[in-house]
């Protein structure tokens, strides 16, 4: 802590300095000024928080100190030291809230009980302001939140509650069920991809501040945050008079600070907030993103036919099928060409684009047999570096979530191939004593048998009969070790129901009839 001497006598200040208990009272900083205009050089730079001040002093005396003071709000404890039991500067000092009031002179006791008090109150008051700070600055912190909440309600609810509108009067000085309402929208999407690095709440708070800093000069309206909507920030007039001088204003600042083209989408007015944001809705999503104007009304926003994907899912089944990229991109060509020629590229057809895609997808991979996941690409940046709405770049992420889709689906397609070769294979080996048909295997695996032919050769480059006759010879060389199996046992025991047969089949195989393999193993031993 810090404390500040003021008195034009040498002796009074050597004095105080002597006989105050600083240290106890964990003050380690004393000042000293010989009158008030030097005292007030000090205590503007220093903020002590007890002052000592003589009332009888040159150039400004303790009385003018004191209004000064008081005028400032500086919140130093201030101790009168004075030798004039004088009702005057008594009066002075109580009506200018000086802590207390010693006579000269001065002595210890009084001295060092009244700094300890002083102290006391400034420690107390001091935890008190901190407080007081740390609750306005949540209240600050929050209260946007209360407004953004209240506002987004009021779009989607019919009704005012009463405490509501006593809450916007108090606030805002409006009657807000007997003004009319105008609504604009502000996607920020662009803005948190190109210039707030995916910030969104930075991209929120910046653009909120800078929104009502320009509304609240003339309480035209208030911008908030549509809690209900992930990137949608909401403009509300209830006072059009300058309206589209505003909004021009707001496009500007926006683009000075970020270098972004906003499209604002200006809806009809209404009395009712729930309609006022119905027609600026209608408004942003219908627009052709393509069109130029910077400020859109319900003229731009005409009504044209939707493309949906579902009408073009047959054929993209079938290309997604034969695992071409070129296949895709050939087809998604075709839906591009009719998309940018016959319908409006509004954010209604992108919602509608993507749903319906997410809805393809989720149904090829349960096919497929594939749990679905978060980690497929999400091609979500259709917007320049100046946040102009780009159809080629709506074209690249499209064609981007396609492939990536037809990549997994033809990995996962050749996987169960080969599982299932590789089960099929499995089988042959437990089934080779018994007369396995490939229909049987067909029936079993719920292939057809043309399939299974295929891939089975594709993968082991052999038939199913001629794998499955070699398995059955290596077993059968197996049994021919022993000596006091008959030829006509090891037949059967490796599925031959006819010993001829299996000699014929046999010698083809090794090249020497069963008995003669049987000879060549006891030559050997």
């Amino acid at each position: 802590m810090k404390a500040i001497i003021i008195d034009d006598e040498t002796h009074v200040r050597e004095g105080l300095l002597l006989l105050a208990e600083w240290d106890r009272f964990g003050i380690h900083t004393i000042l000293e000024a010989e009158d008030g205009e030097q005292a007030k050089k000090l205590i503007i730079e220093h903020r002590p928080e007890i002052i000592f001040t003589d009332m009888r002093m040159p150039k400004l005396d303790g009385i003018s100190l004191l209004k000064w003071l008081h005028a400032s709000d500086i919140k130093s404890k201030t101790i009168v030291v004075s030798g004039y039991d004088d009702f005057e500067y008594m009066r002075n000092a109580i009506f200018y809230k000086s802590f207390d009031y010693i006579l000269k002179p001065i002595e210890p006791d009084v001295l060092n009980e009244t700094l300890e008090k002083a102290v006391k109150e400034w420690k107390e008051q001091a935890r008190s302001r901190r407080s007081l700070v740390e609750e306005s600055r949540v209240i600050n912190e929050v209260k946007p939140l209360y407004w953004d909440r209240m506002f987004s309600n009021l779009c989607n609810d019919q009704g005012l509650h009463d405490t509501a509108e006593e809450k916007i009067e108090n606030e805002f000085g409006v009657r807000f069920s007997k003004k009319q309402k105008t609504v604009a929208l502000m996607p920020i999407k662009p803005i948190v991809m190109k210039s707030f690095q995916g910030d969104k709440e930075l991209a929120f708070f910046t653009l909120t501040n800078i929104c009502n800093e320009l509304l609240k000069k003339h309480n035209d309206g208030v911008c908030f945050r549509n809690i209900h909507k992930d990137e949608e920030l909401v403009i509300l007039f209830w006072n059009d008079k300058n309206m589209m001088f505003l909004l021009d204003e707001l496009y500007s600042l926006i683009y000075q600070f970020s270098k972004i083209c906003i499209k604002i989408s200006l809806g009809e007015k209404s009395l009712n907030m729930r309609e006022a944001y119905a027609s600026s809705l209608e408004v942003y999503l219908k627009h052709d993103l393509r069109d130029p104007d910077r400020i859109i009304t319900a003229k731009e926003a005409k009504p044209i036919p939707l493309l949906h994907l579902l009408d073009y899912s047959n054929d993209l089944k079938w290309t997604i099928r034969t695992g071409s990229p070129a296949g895709v991109e050939s087809s998604l060509h075709q839906i591009f060409q009719a998309l940018e020629t016959r319908h409006a590229l509004s954010m209604e057809q992108i919602q509608v684009w993507e749903n319906q895609f997410e809805l393809l997808r989720n149904n090829w991979l349960k096919e497929y047999e594939i749990e679905s996941r978060s980690s497929f690409y999400q091609g979500v940046d259709y917007w320049s570096e100046g946040g102009e709405f780009s159809l080629q770049k709506f074209k690249e992420e499209k064609m981007k979530e396609f492939k990536d889709l037809v990549e997994t689906l033809t990995t996962k397609k050749y996987q169960k191939e080969k599982n299932n070769m590789q089960r099929i294979e499995e089988y042959l080996n437990q089934h080779y004593q018994e007369d396995v048909t490939l229909q049987e295997i067909a029936d079993t695996f719920f292939l057809s048998r043309e399939y299974i032919s295929r891939k089975f050769k594709q993968e082991y480059k052999l038939t199913i009969t001629d794998y499955l006759t070699n398995i059955r010879m290596k077993k059968a060389m197996k049994l021919l070790e022993n000596p006091y199996l008959k030829i006509y046992e090891v037949a059967y025991g490796v599925g031959y129901g006819n010993e001829k047969y299996f000699s014929k089949v046999f010698k083809k195989q090794v090249g020497i009839t069963p008995n003669e393999f049987r000879q060549s193993l006891l030559k050997q031993n």
